[in-house]
């Protein structure tokens, strides 16, 4: 998924408020003293009670949205070209993002007050792994037809199950390497016209870029996934995200930006309003359905950079990406944590 969609958070937050609710108190389903035990009507339990009203249909609306935004913010990357330095356009994706997310936040009543948070460092961690991955899935978008590299970027579900294997100790059952094993099988089909010279030499460096973010984007993961099991909710860790990414493209001003004229300048604020916009449907359509509600619906981002790609850059899908996207859709699919699907 690109990169600013990176923000697995949203779908721990309705998790993790059950979770608080169930333990207040001295533990599962005690009270706290003095206060006197919930009671549920006929048929509903305490945390359904509390649990905001479900609306699955806007949920889905939400997160098909998402997607479209999603997909907006990578045609807007595609059409920049190369005639605006990659920094630049991470630092308008990341500035311009803020706008909506801070009336995001103030709406939520996080604002200001929300956004302190007691682990520095991890945000430190996450936002280096997520700044990086921004910076390569640009570069792959640059590259490659968008359809190719939205799929490449569904390689970080595959990736996020090995490393949590590796640093998190989760289990990687039959199921789950069945679905590395796809993905991996997907990569090395996207890899090979690369490697045999079928494909323009800008090209091949597209498809190692795109694996090298899904690397990047699995490692944010795994931060923001420890994040969130520390407490921290999906307002902070992208705010602190997109502050953190906007001052490391700025850092690249010293190598020479442009002056953006109107089309142009509207492109970069289009970049940064859809990223912004797209992540904070993506949060508010887990409020209204659970994620194996959702999750089938992400992956029509591939869809919409296929008729983005053709409608406006005029690309068809090649051999590789069909050869690969059956392969890694579902490798994703399959490799997703449990409580997503």
């Amino acid at each position: 998924m690109p990169v600013g969609r990176i923000s697995g958070s949203a779908r721990n937050e309705t998790a993790r408020g059950q979770r608080s609710i169930r333990c207040v108190g001295g533990g599962p389903g005690v009270p706290a003293r003095g206060a006197r035990p919930a009671v549920a009507p006929a048929g509903r339990t305490v945390t359904a009670i509390l649990r905001p009203a479900a609306n699955e249909p806007l949920g889905i609306a939400l997160r098909v949205l998402s997607t479209l935004a999603f997909a907006v913010m990578g045609a807007c990357v595609k059409a920049l070209g190369d005639g605006v330095p990659l920094g630049q356009v991470v630092f308008f994706r990341s500035a311009v993002a803020l706008l909506p997310l801070v009336a995001f936040l103030w709406w939520r009543g996080d604002w200001p007050r929300g956004l302190t948070t007691p682990r520095p460092l991890g945000h430190v961690a996450r936002c280096l792994m997520g700044g990086a991955a921004m910076f390569t899935s640009f570069a792959t978008i640059r590259l490659l037809p968008l359809a190719e590299a939205t799929m490449l970027s569904y390689l970080a579900p595959v990736m996020l199950a090995l490393l949590g294997w590796a640093l998190l100790g989760e289990v990687l059952t039959v199921r789950r390497i069945g679905g590395v094993a796809l993905g991996l099988a997907g990569a090395a089909a996207f890899c090979l016209p690369a490697f045999t010279g079928a494909l323009p030499e800008a090209s091949g460096l597209g498809v190692g870029l795109g694996l090298v973010t899904a690397v990047l984007t699995a490692g944010a993961l795994i931060q923001v996934r420890r994040l969130t099991l520390m407490g921290e909710n999906a307002g902070v860790i992208a705010f602190w995200f997109a502050i953190v990414s906007a001052f490391g493209g700025l850092a690249t001003l010293p190598w020479g930006w442009v002056w953006p004229d109107a089309a142009t300048a509207m492109l970069l604020i289009g970049t940064g309003l859809a990223g912004g916009v797209a992540h904070i449907l993506m949060t508010l359509s887990f409020r209204h359905a659970d994620a194996s509600a959702l999750a089938p619906f992400e992956y029509l981002s591939v869809l919409w950079a296929v008729v983005l790609g053709l409608a406006f850059f005029a690309e068809l899908p090649g051999l590789a990406f069909l050869l690969a996207g059956p392969l890694i859709l579902t490798s994703a699919i399959i490799a997703r944590p449990a409580r997503s699907r």
